[in-house]
C-alpha cells in the first residue's frame, strides 16, 4: 500500500537496498554532500522536536550511533542547542569509532560546548528529558541490536516520556518491518527523502521530511516522484497505524 500526504500526494516506498541505491546515485551522479543531506536531515528533525513541544524550551537527549543516522541526530543536537535547549548526548559507541560524516558533527558539537555524557549516565538523561531523540540505527539494520545500542533502546523503552525517531525506529527493518531484537517505540517517526516499505502499520505518527535530493534521483530506480515538499520541508504522512 503506498503513502500519501494529508493532500492526497501518493508517495512511493522504498526498501533499504532502493534506499541505499539512491543516496549513491545522489553522491556520485549528482554531487550531492553526505553533511549536505545530514544538515537538512538535522535542521528538519530538531523542527519536529520544536513542534512536539509545541514551541516551549526543554531538556532533549539524543541517542546516537556512529553511522549517517547518528550524524543526523548530532547535527539536530546542535540546531537545538543554538535555539536554547538543554541537549544531553549519549553515544552507543566511543567517539574515535564514529564514522566520518557523524565525527565531523560531533567535534562541532564539542567545539560548541557540548560532550557526549559517559555510558553510566544514560539512564539520567533519558528520564529527565522531555523528548528523547532516537538517531541509533536507521535503515542499516543488520540482525538484532547488541551491545550498548540494545541497552540504550531498552532504556528509552522504560523511562522515555516522549520519543522521536528518525528514519526508522531502530530495531526495526526498514524493509519488511521485521523486528529480530529489541526496537525503540517512538511516538513520531521523521522519515527522510522517501518512506519505507518496512514503516507500514508503524504505530505512531510518520512524517516524511525533504533532505535535498532531486527527483530525477529516483528515475533510475523506475520510481515515479511528484515533490511534496512545495511548501514546506515537512510533512505528515497517511498509511501508519494510529497509536
Amino acid at each position: 500500500m503506498p503513502f500519501a500526504t494529508e493532500e492526497g500526494i501518493i508517495v512511493p516506498a522504498v526498501t533499504a537496498d532502493q534506499m541505499r541505491k539512491v543516496d549513491r546515485i545522489a553522491v556520485e551522479d549528482f554531487g550531492l554532500g553526505i553533511l549536505q543531506m545530514m544538515e537538512n536531515a538535522g535542521r528538519n528533525l530538531a523542527e519536529n522536536v520544536m513542534d512536539m513541544l509545541d514551541g516551549a524550551r526543554g531538556e532533549v537527549t539524543i541517542l546516537t550511533g556512529g553511522g549517517g543516522n547518528g550524524g543526523g541526530g548530532l547535527c539536530c543536537g546542535r540546531h537545538l542547542h543554538n535555539r536554547g535547549f538543554k541537549v544531553w548526548l549519549v553515544l552507543d559507541t566511543e567517539p574515535a569509532m564514529l564514522g566520518p560524516a557523524a565525527a565531523n558533527q560531533l567535534h562541532i558539537l564539542k567545539v560548541a560546548g557540548l560532550q557526549p555524557m559517559a555510558p553510566a549516565q544514560a539512564e539520567d538523561a533519558i528520564r529527565r528529558a522531555d523528548i528523547v531523540v532516537d538517531a541509533l540505527i536507521g535503515y542499516g539494520l543488520r540482525g538484532a541490536p547488541r551491545g550498548r545500542t540494545a541497552r540504550l533502546i531498552d532504556l528509552c523503552n522504560k523511562h522515555a516520556a516522549r520519543v522521536l525517531a528518525l528514519d526508522v525506529p531502530s530495531g526495526l527493518n526498514a524493509t519488511t518491518g521485521e523486528t529480530p531484537g529489541a526496537v525503540v517505540r517512538a511516538e513520531r517517526t521523521l522519515t527522510l527523502a522517501l518512506p519505507k516499505t518496512g514503516l507500514q502499520g508503524l504505530p505512531g505518527d510518520l512524517y516524511l521530511a525533504d533532505i535535498g535530493i532531486p527527483a530525477k534521483v529516483y528515475e533510475p530506480l523506475g520510481l515515479s516522484f511528484e515533490s511534496p515538499f512545495m511548501k514546506r520541508y515537512w510533512m505528515r504522512l497517511e498509511g501508519a497505524a494510529p497509536r
